[in-house]
């Protein structure tokens, strides 16, 4: 099998490594993503301008290459340029945050993967939630970093890619929503269906006194005399039984969810 290992958080983000290692015993790899951080882009496509193709290297030394474009740029790329022949399978991510619900659409993770199906090619866009009361560690000078544990999300990654390798994707399903939480309860992983949302979002100004903190950061001498705003996300906190985000936040378990392209919903020839 051919797999082609895209994401949104850059070539350098060590997520993209984790996913290349988790398949690499069973698959012949190929990484193409972008040069840097393109989160919550969505399925922004570079079109009719120049690209820059460049080759780099993980942090394993394993060869790579860089796109100055977005998530579904590097895909476009990497199947129709880079690669002598079209993969047989897109992987995108180890995303290091969640993308869960119908908000999946603004994921430049989940995007990706959408793009692979355009091509004609099967996908699974995987992401790892980090949660900030387990996730930030101090080392010892006593300075905060993050710990990303990526073993539990490998492991069900890989055992996901063996399974399509010996049965193929179900009929229906165009490409796979895989969440994994930091501070799991249970390793089992559950099928679930998409959540209405997954952030609540307000505007906030500098009026805002309970997110000052965050409104308040250091302007550049163009935007001192600018009226400014901020849409500021919160995580929703309830999900119901069989969603994505129950089972990722409420279980605390892998939420792996089927998806198809069509959106069509239903017929209305009598509507």
């Amino acid at each position: 099998m051919n797999i082609l290992i895209s994401n949104d958080d850059g070539v350098n983000a060590p997520g993209i490594l984790a996913a290349k290692q988790a398949v690499e015993d069973i698959a012949n790899v190929t990484v193409v993503a972008p040069d840097e951080n393109n989160s919550s882009v969505g399925r922004r496509l570079t079109l009719f301008k120049h690209l820059k193709l460049n080759s780099c290297e993980l942090e394993d030394g394993s060869p790579a290459y860089s796109v100055s474009g977005s998530p579904a740029d590097s895909v476009v790329v990497g199947a129709r340029y880079v690669m002598d022949e079209k993969p047989d399978l897109v992987i995108s991510g180890i995303n290091q945050g969640v993308n869960i619900s119908c908000d999946i659409t603004s994921s430049g993770t989940v995007c990706a993967a959408l793009e692979a199906v355009s091509l004609g090619i099967p996908a699974i866009a995987v992401s790892l939630f980090m949660d900030p009361k387990t996730a930030y560690e101090k080392d010892e000078n006593g300075e905060w970093h993050i710990n990303y544990d990526f073993e539990l999300t490998k492991r069900v990654l890989h055992d996901l890619v063996l399974k399509i390798i010996d049965e193929g994707f179900p009929e229906g399903v165009d490409l796979f929503n895989l969440n994994v939480p930091s501070n799991y309860e249970s390793e089992e992983v559950a099928i679930t269906h998409l959540s209405p949302k997954m952030l609540d979002k307000m505007v906030i100004d500098n009026t805002t006194q309970e997110k000052a903190e965050i409104f308040n950061y250091p302007l550049d001498e163009n935007q001192e005399n600018e009226d400014l705003i901020m849409i500021t996300p919160d995580l929703v906190s309830e999900y119901e039984e069989g969603s994505d985000g129950y089972a990722l936040l409420v279980e605390k378990r892998p939420s792996l969810t089927p998806l198809n392209v069509d959106m069509t919903s239903g017929e209305f020839k009598d509507w």
